[in-house]
């Protein structure tokens, strides 16, 4: 608190940071009080939030190599964004701040890609291999399969695929850290291009899991335990400059899920982002209470 002389004694009230106050001895100045700003966090928004942490990591996950994943994106909007959109709310899964910064992730049935492009389905056989709707004809994928017949079977039965189209299978995994049991979630990505020529053998380029034949039909070499998969389906189109690509999602098998979308993973995460901060209102629905009677 101070006493000011000048042009500053004809001022009155707050200006900016300071209050002015006019006494009989003068003019005087002081501070105002600075208010503690609390962040208002509420149910429905911390519930939003806990979502992020783990849409952020799976995302994080794929090391880049869902970059062009979505077609004709608004030019303000990038991919983690759209991926963000097209997830937040869909599946819910909740991780804590510490297993986020400790780098864990859970593998979860996202949307990974959007595009104009015919999506690749799957189902489960009676083996409990997962067989997509890529026909192959009458190819059998064995170890001496070129990438060229492979492109060729795919070319000959699927009127959706173009010669130097693009195949990518998506392999996920899940697992735990033995020292710390973050939950951790590994991403890979194995590609070919449809070329007839390529005399590449199939194997030596891609994971065979991902690259077997099941019952006529593209699919696994084993059961997904644990993990996850996915099909997609790109083309460059160069007429107007742009990536297509199929719409898919991630077909997840994995025993760790259902634990990281209960109440109690979502009380746990929320507590772990500062919990919940509003004013008690008694009308105001306690959303969190209803997650956790």
């Amino acid at each position: 608190m101070a006493k000011i002389f000048g042009i500053n004694t004809k001022i009155r009230g707050k200006v900016g940071q300071y209050i002015y106050r006019q006494t009989r001895t003068g003019t005087v100045v002081s501070e105002a009080p600075v208010k503690p700003v609390v962040p208002l966090r509420t149910a429905r928004q911390m519930n939003i939030r806990t979502q992020w942490a783990n849409l952020g990591a799976i995302f994080k996950a794929f090391n880049g190599m869902l970059r062009k994943g979505f077609e004709n994106l608004p030019a303000h909007m990038s991919v983690y964004n759209a991926f963000i959109q097209a997830n937040l709310g869909l599946v819910m899964v909740y991780i804590t701040r510490l297993i986020r910064l400790n780098g864990g992730a859970i593998l979860a049935p996202y949307q990974i890609t959007r595009g104009s492009l015919s999506s690749i389905t799957f189902s489960q056989t009676t083996a409990r291999l997962t067989k997509s709707s890529i026909s192959l004809g009458s190819l059998s994928i064995t170890a001496t399969t070129t990438v060229g017949q492979l492109a060729a079977a795919i070319l000959e039965s699927n009127p959706d695929f173009e010669p130097y189209d693009q195949l990518t299978c998506f392999i996920g995994s899940q697992s735990f850290d033995s020292a710390t049991r973050t939950p951790r979630a590994t991403i890979k990505g194995h590609k070919i291009i449809l070329d007839p020529d390529d005399t590449t053998v199939l194997w030596s380029v891609v994971d065979k899991f991902g690259f077997s034949t099941v019952e006529g039909f593209l699919g696994t070499a084993a059961t997904v335990r644990d993990g996850a998969i996915a099909w997609v389906h790109s083309r460059e189109d160069e007429a107007h400059g742009i990536l297509k690509v199929s719409s898919q999602f991630l077909y997840v098998e994995n025993s760790s899920l259902a634990t990281y979308q209960a109440p109690a993973a979502l009380t746990a995460s929320i507590d772990s982002y500062g919990g919940i901060n509003r004013s008690a209102v008694y009308l105001q629905p306690d959303i969190a209470a209803a997650l956790n009677p």
